[in-house]
């Protein structure tokens, strides 16, 4: 087949569109505005160590990720996390999610009534999830209304809450059910309960011979999109930022600050804001886009002294309910992924900033470094200040997928004109894996799109 697509947004939705476009004899060009490929796919130097500035693994249950770094070759890097499981932050200080839990919940009745965390008043309103009537209604609601009803207040903003938002650095009370967690909504209409549905996972678990939950390339997950772009070849520009689409005789015309790329179809990858910027003006889907919400995150990366790795409790890091630290989240680097640079250090990486929290993300560097430090040292064995840390900030980078998100999407890809696709975080998922699958399927459909027009 033969075809000119302009794939704009060099991340890893960008680069494997262009990659399965190419497999398929299809002439892609990427159009990368920064200087680098990669999108959030990279590491920052702390000192003298690299560590993820982005995502530091994927999600090997979803196995595309996976899938695509063994067909690049790269399968043989991939290498499984040293520890697991998380704990999470109480007035008691770090208690350890129950053993089986699934999505933060226990998966054995037992463990409800030793819930860590949670307050007797607050596992007896738990347990009340199992004689409530289960929700009639078919439509979407938000996370946390499910989780209110169910499992209660408490439960959800001490225990639950904390792990599942965090993961969105979303508030559970706007963030979609259907969009983030459907399966907690099918255990409802299966089991009526969420507490017998975690049980029913939890059995499941235990018959199914399962692998590891996270893998990553051993040099870094920005490995998957190093390979991407070289296996993409002269088809990547980056600095190559496009600033309009305008319809053609034969096509379409992606306009750049250099020029003008020619292209039969175009795919977007970029956040859903800029791609709204970049549609024709009577395009109706450019306003949907714009109103899909974001919030800015960001990272505080810690180098410890030599010594201070011992230090850490067994555990991959700890999750904190909304407002109890400048952190929403910590993961222990160095006991999760240990490397032999990083010698017997603790190396930690705070995140901050979520929905309702961004202010903290515009402190200044400083005042974020001795606050996160200030809070991990009262909380764990270790030095009041590191040797070395960073700050990484992601402005409004996070899609916030709010009750109806998967209606909005479906009726921004209704309304798209004719050879434009949309794909990407913005849209399909925020993890590696999924953003690989959605752009493989986008990948797929300008494919079928370009057959239907050269027969025509």
């Amino acid at each position: 087949m033969s075809g000119r697509v302009a794939v704009i947004g060099g991340g890893v939705s960008g680069l494997t569109a262009a990659y399965r476009l190419g497999a398929a004899g299809i002439d892609a060009t990427v159009l990368e505005a920064d200087a680098t490929t990669g999108g959030k796919l990279r590491s920052v130097e702390v000192g003298g160590l690299r560590l993820p500035a982005g995502p530091d693994s994927f999600l090997a249950r979803k196995p595309w990720a996976v899938e695509l770094c063994r067909e690049l070759g790269i399968g043989g890097e991939l290498i499984a996390p040293r520890a697991s499981g998380a704990l999470l932050w109480s007035a008691a200080g770090l208690v350890p999610y129950p053993t089986g839990t699934a999505f933060g919940i226990p998966g054995d009745l037992g463990d409800v009534f030793r819930w860590p965390g949670v307050s007797r008043r607050g596992r007896r309103r738990a347990l009340l999830d199992l004689v409530k009537p289960k929700r009639r209604a078919d439509a979407d609601e938000s996370l946390g209304s499910l989780l209110r009803r169910r499992l209660g207040d408490e439960v959800t903003d001490l225990a639950v809450g904390p792990l599942l938002g965090g993961l969105y650095a979303g508030d559970v009370d706007r963030l979609s059910v259907r969009a983030t967690f459907p399966e907690l909504q099918k255990w409802e209409a299966a089991q009526g309960s969420l507490l017998r549905g975690a049980q029913a996972a939890s059995r499941n678990g235990r018959r199914s011979v399962g692998g590891p939950m996270f893998l990553k390339p051993r040099s870094g997950v920005e490995r998957l999109t190093e390979v991407l772009a070289e296996r993409v070849g002269d088809g990547v520009q980056t600095g190559a930022r496009a600033t309009a689409i305008e319809p053609a005789a034969d096509g379409w015309r992606v306009l750049t600050g250099d020029g003008v790329i020619e292209s039969d179809a175009v795919v977007i990858t970029v956040d859903a804001p800029a791609a709204a910027t970049l549609l024709p003006r009577d395009a109706v889907v450019a306003s949907l886009l714009a109103q899909i919400p974001f919030v800015s995150t960001g990272a505080v990366l810690f180098v410890y002294p030599e010594g201070s790795a011992a230090d850490l409790p067994d555990g991959s890091g700890f999750v904190v309910p909304r407002g109890a630290a400048p952190m929403t989240a910590s993961t222990w680097l160095s006991t999760k992924w240990p490397d032999p640079t990083y010698g017997d250090r603790a190396v930690l990486r705070c995140f901050v900033g979520a929905a309702g929290e961004e202010e903290i993300v515009d402190a200044p560097d400083e005042d974020l470094i001795a606050a996160c430090a200030r809070h991990l040292s009262a909380l764990l064995p270790l030095p009041e200040r590191p040797e070395h840390a960073a700050v990484v900030r992601w402005p409004a980078a996070m899609p916030q997928y709010v009750v109806g998100h998967l209606e909005r999407v479906a009726e921004i890809r209704a309304g798209l004109p004719a050879g434009i696709f949309v794909t990407g975080q913005s849209l399909d998922g925020v993890g590696v894996a999924d953003c690989v699958r959605a752009a493989g399927t986008a990948a797929e459909q300008v494919a079928t799109y370009l057959a239907q027009e050269a027969r025509a």
